[in-house]
């Protein structure tokens, strides 16, 4: 759910506001009032339609916190009141956690909502591009969140989303998160394609799996599992034959739609790295169900798994484990989104250096409580 079109801070890499879909200008800053209570209609419709009994809500942005923080609470429990009993909601927000306060933190956790925050790694020159909308740096508020919430309200912290950067030390980046303490840590690739490729990116190496596979590697010889790292336990379950749900990895039906701040309903952010107007679908909550959504061509091409994919792909012996990468990273400008992933080589090294390490017998992180729904989306 956008309950927030807009960001306070213009980071200099922002796919979203930088990139090439521009439909944001068009929409009002925040959802109104009549939009929310529209779509808590429309999720409680769907979870009753299809008896579930849990579902993941997403408050998201822009910077979601500009809405504020009881336009939040009160949203899940709109939505929390109009499900069906036995249908647990799972509700996370996504910030940059410069706005965070206690009294706001205190808010979110007091209505059960996680807190998600985005950082580029745990030091301020990791950060040198988070730039507020004055060209300040966001790093001193953020830091001054991430630790307001490792320290105060650890029980509703989900954990910490960073976009690798090789240009980073991996392994200074990885320690510099553990530092803030997260539950759980994101690493997502950033959003590129084939006619937009992503820095680094120039055919002669493989940057962004050499960065993965170094902090893999820390992560799992550290004897014990300081964080849980999504990329890697979902890699390591997919090479087990174990199901796992993730965009980056596998061949699971994609599970999520976004609601903008004018009701509009959308394919995920992602895909706005590829074109303007790639995420539309036409439909909106006041006119049309979730299962309208589902049925519309964009979403059914991302749930068919395999056929999907380009033949190369589907002859791989990694595409159970790769699943093609994630969809808007396939994207050729004039030939759509039947190819490879433009990160086709870096995940080829990463996957097959986690299962080297399998193979080996090195001994695997202490288990510990299993996700929440949800948590660590990408903003």
């Amino acid at each position: 759910m956008k309950v927030h079109g807009r960001c306070n801070l213009a980071c200099r890499y922002c796919y979203l506001y930088e990139g090439p879909d521009h439909t944001w200008q068009d929409r009002p800053a925040g959802a109104s009032a009549e939009v929310l209570e529209r779509t808590a209609h429309r999720i409680a419709e769907h979870a009753h339609a299809h008896g579930l009994t849990g579902l993941s809500l997403v408050l998201h942005g822009g910077e979601p916190l500009l809405a504020g923080a009881e336009t939040l609470a009160r949203f899940t429990g709109l939505v929390r009141d109009r499900v069906t009993a036995g249908c647990t909601v799972h509700p996370v927000v996504q910030t940059n956690a410069t706005l965070l306060t206690g009294e706001r933190a205190a808010t979110l956790a007091r209505h059960g909502i996680r807190i998600g925050i985005s950082l580029d790694g745990g030091l301020p020159a990791h950060n040198a591009r988070r730039l507020d909308r004055a060209g300040r740096p966001s790093w001193p508020a953020a830091a001054r969140g991430a630790r307001l919430v490792a320290d105060r309200f650890p029980e509703a912290y989900a954990g910490i989303l960073t976009v690798v950067d090789p240009a980073l030390d991996p392994l200074e980046t990885y320690e510099s998160l553990l530092a803030l303490r997260p539950p759980a840590l994101d690493l997502l690739l950033p959003h590129g394609n084939w006619s937009a490729p992503p820095p680094y990116l120039d055919g002669t190496g493989t940057p962004y799996g050499d960065w993965l596979c170094a902090v893999f590697d820390r992560w799992w010889g550290a004897g014990r599992r300081e964080t849980r790292v999504r990329l890697f336990e979902e890699c390591l379950a997919l090479l087990l034959g174990l199901p796992a749900a993730t965009e980056s990895l596998g061949l699971a039906p994609f599970d999520a739609v976004v609601v903008e701040t004018d009701g509009s309903i959308e394919q995920v952010d992602s895909l706005k790295s590829a074109y303007e107007g790639a995420a539309r679908t036409g439909l909106d909550v006041f006119r049309h169900s979730f299962d309208e959504a589902l049925r519309h061509p964009g979403v059914a091409a991302r749930q068919a798994g395999a056929a999907a994919l380009a033949a190369r792909c589907r002859a791989c012996p990694l595409l159970t484990v790769c699943g093609g990468g994630q969809y808007a990273h396939r994207y050729r400008a004039g030939d759509g989104f039947a190819h490879p992933s433009v990160y086709c080589t870096d995940l080829q090294r990463f996957i097959r250096h986690v299962a080297k390490r399998l193979a080996d017998g090195a001994t695997a992180p202490r288990a510990s409580a299993p996700a929440v729904p949800g948590e660590g989306r990408a903003p």
